[in-house]
């Protein structure tokens, strides 16, 4: 790593918790930074909200590229930060080894599972919240074609695509999913300008709703969206506020609260390591409804989309899940 890097990395450390130093947790975003207004900044809310209630700061660092991952939560480990949370899928293997390396710390990985006494693995049936956004891009398109376009080509989009496709397809059985993937890197998840080109090639193609699973991305799709008079529909965070009239919903995937109860319960000395699978009965994924899009969903949408909600948390609908088949069926 670059010295200039290194130093960042010391003052990104140093920075938070010298008041507190019996506790001192800490957060490592994944790329495309804390504020790429989705995946990585709900981690950041999380964080911020647990400051804000606790007056405890905690230490950050935003990954940029691949060396930095292991050196980072060496770093961390070593300077006693507990717990560390991994945002992300990538930071699993670099998870796995460090918190071998240090069995009395506490780690969290958001989105993959270790499976090791000290870690925590947090993971989302964001198929399920994927459905209901489905469903209700369906009921606002008036071409019966709808849009998809998901960031790095992994399957943890693909499930994304595949509870979004079912939606859609339980609303209107001729309805059409034009899909697109950004790229096959991490540099994926933080290229607007591509996610503009994918988002106005679909609406060229008819569709008028685009569900954007893209993290940085996704601001470029949004934007496409305005820029031709067509609805999209937000991802991770609630992104309704960014173009009101235009973000039909959001599907929220609440790693904000996965962030700040990790941090709550090491403080309480309540931390459990194991696998925690948040779906809509675990209120960990859900649509969202606000003053930013309230006009653009009726009252028999909003009445639609809940019983469908209701009837996939009693079981009498089955969201198939991508990761299960490692496909997608319906």
């Amino acid at each position: 790593m670059k010295r200039s890097t290194t130093l960042a990395l010391a003052i990104a450390l140093g920075m938070s918790s010298a008041a507190h130093a019996a506790f001192k947790p800490s957060v490592i975003f994944d790329m495309g930074g804390k504020f790429d207004k989705s995946f990585n900044q709900a981690a950041y809310t999380g964080a911020e909200a647990f400051k804000n209630e606790t007056g405890i700061g905690y230490g950050e660092f935003e990954i940029t590229n691949e060396a930095q991952r292991e050196q980072a939560m060496l770093r961390m480990a070593q300077r006693g930060f507990n717990p560390i949370v991994a945002v992300g899928f990538q930071q699993a293997p670099i998870v796995e080894k460090v918190a071998k390396q240090f069995p009395k710390t506490q780690f969290v990985i958001i989105d993959a599972v270790v499976d090791l006494p000290n870690v925590r693995s947090v993971v989302f049936k964001e198929h399920e919240g994927s459905f209901l956004v489905g469903a209700l891009a369906v009921m606002k398109s008036e071409s019966d074609k709808v849009g998809f376009v998901g960031g790095m080509d992994i399957p943890l989009i693909r499930k994304f695509a595949c509870g979004y496709e079912q939606g859609a397809k339980f609303e209107s059985k001729d309805a059409e999913v034009v899909q697109n993937m950004t790229g096959t890197t991490p540099a994926a998840w933080n290229n607007p300008t591509k996610g503009a080109e994918l988002a106005k090639a679909q609406f060229d193609q008819g569709v008028d709703v685009v569900y954007a699973a893209a993290g940085g991305t996704g601001v470029g799709v949004y934007q496409a969206a305005v820029d031709a008079g067509n609805y999209a529909i937000g991802v991770d965070s609630n992104q309704n506020y960014l173009h009101p009239g235009v973000m039909l919903t959001s599907m929220v995937k609440r790693v904000d609260v996965a962030v700040q109860d990790a941090f709550m319960d090491a403080k309480e000395g309540k931390f459990t390591p194991g696998l925690q699978a948040l779906g809509l009965k675990e209120q960990g994924v859900d649509w969202a409804l606000d003053d930013y899009n309230r006009e653009l969903v009726t009252p028999e949408m909003e009445k639609r989309i809940n019983s469908i909600r209701d009837d996939i948390i009693s079981g009498k609908v089955v969201v198939h899940d991508y990761f299960s088949t490692n496909s997608c069926q319906y």
